[in-house]
């Protein structure tokens, strides 16, 4: 502890990033797992190429939120799909991608001796489910940029509405909170307490949805506060910019949720400040809670690490948040440097805050009304440090690691620790080829285990689910290994 207050000092002083190698006594990387970038998910009903010519179910973006569901169960979701393939920049490169969540099985095995590494992950696809609505939502026609209209031709197929990537799906009298728009670009995911829904939020509107797991289909919405919202729409992200005075910075809306382990309540965390906070230039982000029964909301100012000077202020952005318990939390702060990039990882670091003494902002702009009830966070763990003393270069770390989940707690070397689950944003591109890899790499769909020691988290409470165990109930496995090198490895009961 001493350690990780004198980390928050140094950064207090200092307009420079975090100089200590860890801020607590005792997170360690367990195991490192991957699935292809250049596969497909299960949702057949989807595999025709899209407007850019990508595979419609391309198997990409699955660190965009991650959740953990249970057992060795998590669920993952995509963005608004492959963007990142240049075609039509009036609609911002989007596609008709039909959004969707990924079921995953991310089980923990003991390693064998000699391994770098306590634990292997080989992950597994086991579902993929597509999001939509039972109402008629807006699609755009498209004939002003020159494209198809933006429905999917499998809503005539189906009898549904399905939520999509596309960014002219919207309806342009509307401000972007209207939730009958059919473009959605989810970032978060989170498992709900009956198991049986999931909460998901968005960057477009910002939304925080709440859909069926077995079906997919929204069943609950979540009134956001007017003053996230733009009131100008447009499909190009930098017009929607310009263009309003306050709400959301396009493409950096609701980028983090977390639930309360009792899932009474979410807090859904803003990538970027909002317009009228100072935007992408701005020093504090919101946090916004949402009580789940009443609807009823309130707002904490994230003060952003300032990457570069005091005299020009450099900030990145948040990427997630998961509870520790219902008032302490861990989030993702991270530059967009890395693989995917053909720049250097520098920033992504984990921080942990606490709200349970802030103050409600939601009265609150600007910069300098912000700054008097920012509350105070300190480094949790510097992914980036982590990594490369593993053996990764940093031109390899993935240049967007964005989604934080606990999961089930295992032994390394006989003493019980939490996991947290970190994972990436391949922007659907499973192969990068750059001046840092002139004869190309594989960018695939990568997921990092951390070990938490219960000390360094002594608020920790893992969520409740049905059965405890997980969604059906059934008892969780307990592995034990008797190697010498990786005492007592196994699995407990996670959050």
């Amino acid at each position: 502890m001493i350690r990780a207050r004198a980390c928050a000092l140094s950064f207090a002083l200092s307009a420079l990033t975090v100089a200590c190698s860890s801020a607590w006594a005792s997170v360690d990387l367990i195991a490192i797992g991957q699935l292809s970038g250049n596969g497909a998910d299960r949702s057949k009903a989807t595999a025709a190429p899209l407007e850019n010519g990508a595979p419609g179910n391309l198997l990409g973006g699955l660190g965009s939120g991650l959740a953990y569901a249970g057992c060795d169960t998590f669920l993952a979701t995509p963005d608004r799909g492959p963007n990142a393939i240049a075609y039509k920049k009036a609609i911002d490169d989007t596609a008709s991608y039909i959004n969707r969540f990924q079921t995953l099985i991310l089980r923990l095995e003991a390693g064998g001796k000699g391994d770098a590494l306590p634990y292997t992950l080989n992950p597994k696809l086991v579902d993929t489910t597509l999001l939509h609505a039972r109402e008629p939502l807006v699609y755009g026609d498209g004939a002003a940029y020159g494209v198809g209209n933006g429905a999917p031709a499998l809503n005539a197929t189906n009898h549904t509405h399905y939520f999509m990537g596309r960014s002219d799906n919207f309806a342009p009298a509307r401000p972007s909170s209207f939730p009958l728009d059919a473009r959605f670009d989810p970032e978060s995911i989170r498992v709900a307490r009956d198991g049986a829904s999931v909460f998901i939020s968005d960057e477009y509107g910002p939304y925080v949805y709440r859909f069926d797991r077995r079906t997919g289909e929204r069943i609950a919405a979540y009134r956001v506060p007017a003053s996230f919202a733009v009131t100008t729409l447009s499909p190009v992200g930098n017009d929607e910019i310009s263009e309003n005075t306050s709400g959301r910075v396009a493409n950096k809306g609701m980028e983090g949720l977390a639930i309360s382990p009792d899932g009474d309540t979410l807090f859904g965390v803003m990538q970027s400040p909002l317009i009228q906070d100072g935007g992408t230039n701005g020093a504090y982000t919101r946090i916004l809670r949402i009580d789940v029964r009443t609807g009823k909301t309130a707002q904490f100012a994230y003060p952003l690490t300032n990457l570069g000077t005091a005299d020009k202020p450099n900030y990145p952005t948040i990427s997630d948040i998961v509870a520790v318990n219902d008032h302490e939390f861990l989030l993702d702060e991270r530059d967009g440097k890395g693989l995917g990039d053909d720049s250097t990882a520098k920033f992504k670091q984990v921080y942990h805050v606490d709200i349970a003494d802030a103050q409600d902002v939601s009265q609150t702009s600007g910069e300098s009304g912000l700054a008097p009830y920012a509350i105070k966070k300190t480094l949790f763990l510097d992914v980036v440090k982590a990594l490369t003393a593993y053996g990764f270069k940093a031109t390899d770390i993935p240049a967007k690691i964005e989604s934080l989940a606990f999961g089930p707690d295992v032994r390394v070397g006989g003493k019980l620790r939490h996991t947290l689950f970190i994972a990436n944003d391949n922007d659907f591109l499973g192969t990068v080829k750059d001046t840092n890899h002139p004869d190309g790499i594989d960018n695939p769909n990568r997921f990092f285990v951390f070990a938490i020691d219960p000390a360094d988290l002594p608020g920790y409470v893992a969520q409740r689910l049905p059965g405890a165990n997980g969604r059906d109930g059934k008892a969780c496995r307990f592995d034990r290994d008797d190697h010498d090198d990786h005492d007592d490895h196994g699995h407990g009961h996670g959050q």
